[in-house]
């Protein structure tokens, strides 16, 4: 005889199919996009890892003031390295986007080797191929022409420079530029027919021995450089493990992988508690039916898998069709988002285990623990409590209140009979509190970088000169600078300026013996002032201590002011000797290759334009996953107080209550508790995310302070009420729909 609790089945999904077509569909769209997310991610990681030996990555590179003699370039290799010229020129290129900076390299066949995304390498001297997210951004396609310093070249291809998977102008900005900086490939006859304006020396190496790991490589590398500092006059000193450029990508893939596991473990667990916390309102709805079934011969067992039938089957759907739709719309749609950040060659969809496990597996086995746990002590009352309808787990009487009207009575008895809903409505409110705050405060906080760094600036130009070089420019004030690094390992390269007495760009008196520091290195590494700061040289072992005198509102960089007498002692500097201009207009009197960089106001806001492009999106996506959270929440759990109390609500209508009177009575507690869950779960969103940024942002040089306006909160609080507005609406309706016959059924 067939088990007449199937037939149950199929009138439970019949009776409840909006309820579980919502969580179905919010199951399948979060499985299927963290299926896709970490198909994509974990494919692109190992064609990531594969591309060192693919195109052969050197192990650093540096660059020096001329071109090395061949002697040298052997001596050096006696240092059981191989030595490969990489000269790149930098040129200025006018696109859509305005005009800018292409670095250019010679068709690279040792090492570095160029990954094709399209078209084909150039061959002929009036042609180039272009990184492929810089032509993205900048809408070239093959094909076109482009203005190269006023000469005209044909992009016949577009590309991926494995050293440039993040086009990074400087490994010691905040953020990459793929918006207003790329690199591209020319042969090798017209790298060398550019001329020398704008040429750099750089070298790359690899090691004759590759290192077992990164503690190895590092020793390497320190022993390299001593090498390396007693034989050239070295520009820039830049190991593989300290590369932007290179490593950024790897360990982004990485860690989005990890988050969004977490994301999708939490998501599962919040929707498992609301299936439990369903079928348990089910069980005490019919529990007079439970326990004739149990007094007729069902065991507890029977019972908990024909309650966990539904979560299971809803479940096991939802992982099946999203997994489907992971490894094929989603899968695109998410390696689209890594396409649109990173400069990435051309990777393979891996079909692995682990990506099934985690989105598959994990939430089922989660989904059947919580469930089977909830339903398994549901089920210990004995089948007499069941038949009358007692299935409270305490002989205690309730609650007394104080002598409040009715109503708030009433209203405090519903809040007390559903506190796990209303835990869980708080828990579920808050999580998606934190996602929401995050993708609302995006915008404003980089508005507000963007206005700091324009408000503070400290010129419209400013250069760095190789050498010393008089200008007429008006209002051109010498500087002059070096870089230290914070005295810790792996310690962020840091900006030391002197500054001339009276300075009209750096608006500060600098004392004797003392340092100003930037509003960005303080906040970032929790400076004051009065405290003694250590740095080290950049390529060597000296390490200097400077007292902070006070703190400077620049938020562009982390660096250090002081005055120039002290900045020429300290570093044993000729008086009068400077190597750079802070200027309001252009300088043009100036021979070109004796600057070795310009910074305008387009190179301070990169990392704002950056974001915008290649995260705007991403944005608006946690948005509204975030509004979807709120409601589904709201609707579910606000749904199954009112189902929970039908006998009651069909009671007072027979005792001559309005539905308008009821939806006082059942709603209102529950609005109480969303707007109290709103307001604290605001609050812990701000902790968290506080708690978060700041390890987040110092793995990473620069700093960009947490900002968070107030109107941005009013936004959230008001997005949530919308929300939750929006579905008592529908639950009202469902209330009106109460008839008043229920409370006729279960009188005993």
């Amino acid at each position: 005889m067939r088990n007449p609790l199937m037939k149950r089945i199929r009138k439970e999904l019949r009776d409840e199919f909006g309820k579980y077509i919502i969580l179905f569909l919010f199951l399948v769209l979060t499985i299927g996009f963290v299926s896709g997310f970490l198909v994509s991610g974990e494919s692109m990681q190992t064609a990531y890892d594969e591309s060192f030996i693919k195109y052969n990555i050197e192990y650093g590179n540096f660059e020096s003031a001329s071109q090395l003699e061949d002697t040298v370039c052997r001596e050096l290799e006696q240092a059981k390295t191989k030595l490969y010229e990489n000269f790149y020129i930098e040129r200025k290129t006018k696109t859509n986007k305005g005009t800018t900076t292409l670095r250019i390299f010679k068709v690279r066949e040792q090492v570095n080797k160029v990954c094709v995304m399209k078209g084909k390498l150039p061959k002929a001297e009036n042609e180039i191929a272009i990184d492929r997210m810089y032509a993205d951004n900048n809408g070239i396609k093959t094909g076109d022409t482009i203005d190269v310093a006023g000469e005209k070249l044909s992009v016949t291809g577009l590309v991926a420079l494995s050293d440039y998977s993040a086009l990074y102008a400087d490994p010691s900005d905040l953020m990459f530029d793929s918006i207003l900086f790329g690199v591209a490939v020319v042969t090798e006859d017209k790298l060398e027919d550019m001329g020398q304006e704008g040429l750099h020396f750089s070298y790359s190496w690899l090691y004759d021995k590759e290192p077992e790991d990164e503690i190895q490589e590092k020793e390497m590398s320190d022993e390299f450089l001593n090498v390396l500092a007693q034989k050239v006059v070295l520009e820039r000193y830049l190991p593989r493990y300290s590369n932007q450029a290179i490593q950024i990508t790897g360990d982004d893939l990485g860690g989005d992988t990890t988050m969004m596991t977490v994301l999708l473990y939490i998501l599962i667990v919040i929707i498992a508690f609301i299936f439990a916390i369903s079928t348990s309102n089910t069980i005490t709805k019919e529990a007079a039916v439970i326990g004739t079934l149990r007094a007729s011969g069902y065991t507890r067992g029977e019972l908990v898998r024909h309650y966990l039938a539904m979560p299971v089957i809803v479940t096991f759907a939802a992982c099946v069709v999203g997994n489907i739709l992971g490894y094929t719309v989603f899968k695109n749609m998410t390696a689209a988002l890594y396409y649109q950040s990173y400069s990435l060659p051309t990777y393979e969809t891996i079909w692995n285990g682990d990506a099934f496990i985690k989105t598959t597996i994990v939430p089922f086995v989660f989904m059947l623990v919580i469930n089977i746990w909830i339903l398994s002590r549901k089920m210990r009352i004995e089948p007499l409590r069941f038949l009358r309808n007692n299935l409270s787990k305490s002989k205690e009487k309730a609650v007394k209140l104080p002598n409040f009207r009715f109503m708030t009575r009433f209203q405090l008895r519903i809040l007390f009979q559903n506190i796990p809903s209303y835990v869980t409505l708080f828990i579920g409110i808050a999580f998606a509190s934190v996602i929401l705050l995050f993708g609302m405060m995006m915008t404003p906080l980089l508005e507000h970088y963007k206005s700091d760094i324009l408000e503070h600036k400290l010129a419209g130009y400013q250069y760095a000169l190789k050498i010393p070089v008089k200008t007429k420019t008006e209002g051109a004030e010498p500087y002059v600078t070096t870089v230290l690094k914070i005295a810790k390992e792996d310690g962020e390269e840091i900006s030391v300026y002197g500054i001339q007495e009276k300075s009209r760009y750096v608006d500060i008196k600098i004392p004797e013996n003392g340092v100003y520091i930037t509003r960005g290195y303080a906040q970032k590494y929790l400076v004051k002032t009065g405290d003694t700061i250590k740095l080290k040289e950049q390529y060597g072992k000296k390490t200097y201590k400077f007292r902070v005198k006070g703190i400077y509102p620049y938020a562009a960089s982390i660096s250090v002011f002081m005055n120039q007498k002290d900045f020429w002692d300290t570093f044993d500097m000729e008086d009068g000797y400077f190597n750079g201009y802070f200027s309001n207009r252009e300088i043009k009197d100036i021979d070109k290759k004796a600057i070795a960089a310009t910074i305008t106001i387009e190179d301070l806001t990169k990392t704002c334009r950056q974001l915008e492009t290649s995260m705007g999106e991403m944005f608006s996506m946690i948005n509204v996953f975030s509004v979807t959270l709120y409601m589904l929440i709201i609707f579910l759990l606000s749904k199954l107080i009112i189902e929970k109390n039908a006998n009651a609500i069909s009671m007072v209508k027979i005792l001559g209550y309005e539905n308008m009177e009821i939806r006082k009575l059942y709603m209102q507690a529950t609005t109480i508790v969303v707007f109290l869950s709103l307001i604290v779960g605001t609050g812990a969103a701000v902790v968290t995310l506080k708690a978060i940024c700041r390890p987040l942002m110092a793995g990473y040089s620069g700093w960009m302070p947490l900002y968070i306006p107030f109107y941005v909160y009013a936004q959230m609080l008001g997005l949530g009420l919308a929300s939750y507005i929006a579905v008592e609406f529908i639950l009202y309706r469902r209330i009106k729909k109460v008839p008043m016959e229920e409370a006729l059924k279960h009188v005993d």
